[in-house]
């Protein structure tokens, strides 16, 4: 992919922002530190890694990603709208009565394949979806992208263990290791390093990447399976609230609500960011 495209990514995952920020300023608030850390993951799959069909959603050999951490939909439903899922207006309807951009993500949503939300199931059901897709015989690939203190629930290493023993290499997990969970950081919670050594003893192919790095996203997601036979990780590291100064690496920006002040204040920042680094 040439720089032209690596900067048409870059304008889109920041529309991306603000639309979360939107929502992050709406009645209800949203999980705004881990929506924003998560954003330029979403956007190269959906961008650029992806097989999938915006006006077919249900296109039967379509790649299926999974949201593990559904409380970041506000990101999911940005990037939806970006790229032609929902309309991009829908958006401001997010977890209004009735809408049916919920908290987190749900069915009815073009796009959506499973509601999520529940931690540590969502490997899980990429897990089934690449394993139906390899017995039908499809070229579908299954992407689940989960949290970092998610990965404290047992049950993504039992997906883990099950995925390698069948030999998913149609498989991707994508973790958004920014290094924070809602009690804090995660090695005071509950140490999960040396994460990637953990992920290769289970039979994993691994590959570290900064997550904020289109360019170096676009190469860890080329190519594959990395390994045949085996599924792969993406260990993106990422930084909670990114774009966002006042939000950044902050344990206070997992669930925010934004008054119509402080979501100025944060355009502007995003804006300023943007514009330094363009």
């Amino acid at each position: 992919m040439s720089a032209a495209d690596v900067g048409t990514l870059a304008e889109q995952a920041h529309r991306v922002r603000e639309r979360v920020l939107g929502m992050g300023a709406s009645e209800s608030g949203a999980h705004l530190g881990g929506s924003l850390s998560a954003t330029d993951l979403l956007t190269v799959l959906y961008g650029s890694v992806l097989r999938i069909r915006p006006d077919q959603p249900d296109w039967p050999d379509r790649d299926r990603f999974v949201l593990s951490k559904g409380h970041a939909s506000a990101a999911l439903y940005a990037v939806l709208a970006e790229y032609g899922f929902i309309p991009l207006e829908e958006c401001a309807d997010y977890a209004k009565p009735g809408s049916r951009l919920a908290g987190h993500p749900l069915r009815r949503v073009e796009g959506v394949e499973f509601p999520t939300g529940s931690l540590g199931h969502g490997l899980s059901l990429a897990a089934g979806a690449a394993l139906a897709a390899r017995r039908l015989g499809r070229p579908s690939r299954a992407f689940a992208l989960l949290g970092d203190g998610e990965l404290q629930e047992g049950s993504v290493w039992e997906a883990v263990m099950g995925a390698a023993h069948h030999g998913l290499d149609n498989l991707v997990a994508v973790v958004d290791r920014n290094g924070w969970q809602i009690s804090g950081t995660t090695e005071e919670c509950l140490s999960l390093e040396p994460l990637a050594d953990r992920w290769r003893a289970f039979g994993w192919a691994v590959r570290e990447v900064d997550g904020h790095d289109l360019a170096a996203l676009l190469a860890a997601f080329d190519g594959l399976p990395h390994t045949q036979g085996r599924p792969t990780v993406v260990l993106a590291r990422t930084v909670k609230g990114r774009g966002v100064p006042m939000l950044e690496d902050r344990k206070k920006s997992h669930y925010v609500k934004l008054t119509p002040k402080l979501h100025v204040r944060a355009l502007a920042g995003l804006r300023n960011r943007r514009e330094r680094h363009q």
